[in-house]
C-alpha cells in the first residue's frame, strides 16, 4: 500500500509540474554547457580544459564547449562567468591567478573570487621548477643561496610569470637570501637567456622543465611542491634542500557562478571526481604536466581560502602589481 501511495504521489508531482528532487538532479544537463577559459587557446589551462570537456561530454551526455575569453591576466573571462546566469550552463576553469592572486594584483578588480563563485572541484595542480644550464656550477638550492650572497648577478633568477615571481619572493622570505628577480614577458625569451648565459637561473612550469631537460640543455635544481613530483622524477623539492615548509603550486579548478543549484554543483563534482580516477585521464594529465586532484566543493573552497591567505601578505609586502 505504501508503495502504491508513493507512486501516486510522484505521479501527482509530475502532473503538477513539480519533479521530485532525484528527477530534477538527473535532468542536468539538458543542453550544451559552456566552460570559459580566461586565457588564449593553446595554453596549458586551455589544453587541459578541452580534455576535461571531452570527458564531461561523454559522461553527462551533453556537449561541454570551451570558450576562450583571454585578457587582463584572466580577469576578462572570469568576470564574464561571475555575471552569468547561475544555472549550471556557464562554468569557468579557474586558476590560482584568477581565484587567489589577482585580487591582490589588480586594485580595480570587477569580481570577488570568493563571493561571486560556487566552487565545484579542484581538477589538477602542478609545481614550478628551478632550472639552470646543464653545465652550471649551481648543483643545488644550497649552491643557489650561497651564490646569491656573493652578488654581482651570480644568482639572478628569470621570472616569466607571476607565479614564478611568487616562487622567488617566498624563497627570499624563507631563506633570507638576497635573490634578485629578472622579469620576462614569456618563457621563450627567458629560456634563451638562461641557455645563453645572460641569467644563471630560471623559474618556470614543470611542463617547460620537462621539455628543456629532455633536450639536455637545462637541468632541474628543484621542484616547488612540498614533496618531489612524479612530473619530474628524481628532482628533489626546495623544502628538501634547506628551505623548510616551502611550497608553491599552480592549479586549475572548476567554478560556477554563485547561486548555482547545489544539485548541479554536486552532479558536476561527482562527474569530475569520477573522470579524475580513470587511468586514461590520469595518464593524459600527467603527460600534459598536471597532477590530478579532486575532492569536494568544500575542499576547493577551503583550499582557495588558504591560497589567498598565504599569498596576499607576500604580494603586499613585495609590492607586486600586475603589468
Amino acid at each position: 500500500m505504501k508503495r502504491i501511495m508513493l507512486s501516486a504521489a510522484l505521479s501527482l508531482a509530475v502532473l503538477a509540474g513539480v519533479a521530485p528532487p532525484c528527477a530534477r538532479a538527473a535532468a542536468y544537463p539538458e543542453k550544451p554547457v559552456r566552460i570559459v577559459v580566461a586565457y588564449q587557446a593553446g595554453q596549458g589551462t586551455d589544453v587541459a580544459t578541452r580534455y576535461m570537456a571531452e570527458k564531461l561530454s561523454a559522461k553527462l551526455g551533453q556537449p561541454f564547449i570551451v570558450e576562450n575569453r583571454g585578457g587582463a591576466g584572466g580577469n576578462i573571462g572570469t568576470d564574464i562567468v561571475a555575471r552569468s546566469e547561475p544555472d549550471g550552463y556557464t562554468l569557468t576553469m579557474g586558476t590560482n591567478a584568477t581565484h587567489a592572486l589577482n585580487e591582490f594584483l589588480y586594485p580595480q578588480l570587477t569580481f570577488d573570487a570568493k563571493k561571486d563563485f560556487a566552487p565545484i572541484a579542484l581538477v589538477a595542480t602542478f609545481p614550478m621548477a628551478l632550472l639552470v644550464p646543464a653545465d652550471s656550477k649551481i648543483k643545488s638550492i644550497g649552491d643557489l643561496l650561497e651564490a646569491a650572497k656573493r652578488g654581482k648577478g651570480a644568482a639572478d633568477v628569470g621570472m616569466p610569470s607571476t607565479t614564478a615571481q611568487l616562487v622567488l619572493e617566498l624563497m627570499k622570505e624563507q631563506s633570507k637570501a638576497p635573490l634578485f628577480g629578472v622579469p620576462y614577458k614569456g618563457s621563450p625569451t627567458a629560456i634563451n637567456d638562461v641557455m645563453g648565459g645572460q641569467i644563471p637561473v630560471l623559474i618556470d612550469t614543470v611542463a617547460v622543465a620537462r621539455a628543456q631537460t629532455a633536450g639536455g640543455k637545462l637541468r632541474a635544481l628543484a621542484v616547488t611542491s612540498e614533496k618531489p613530483s612524479d612530473l619530474l622524477p628524481g628532482v628533489p623539492s626546495v623544502s628538501q634542500q634547506g628551505v623548510p615548509d616551502f611550497e608553491v603550486i599552480a592549479w586549475n579548478a572548476l567554478f560556477a557562478p554563485k547561486g548555482t543549484p547545489k544539485a548541479v554543483v554536486d552532479t558536476l563534482n561527482q562527474a569530475v571526481n569520477q573522470i579524475l580516477q580513470e587511468p586514461e585521464t590520469r595518464a593524459r594529465l600527467l603527460q600534459l604536466g598536471y597532477e590530478p586532484a579532486g575532492g569536494s566543493p568544500k575542499d576547493l573552497a577551503d583550499f582557495a581560502d588558504q591560497e589567498r591567505a598565504k599569498w596576499g601578505p607576500i604580494i603586499r609586502k613585495a609590492g607586486i602589481r600586475a603589468g
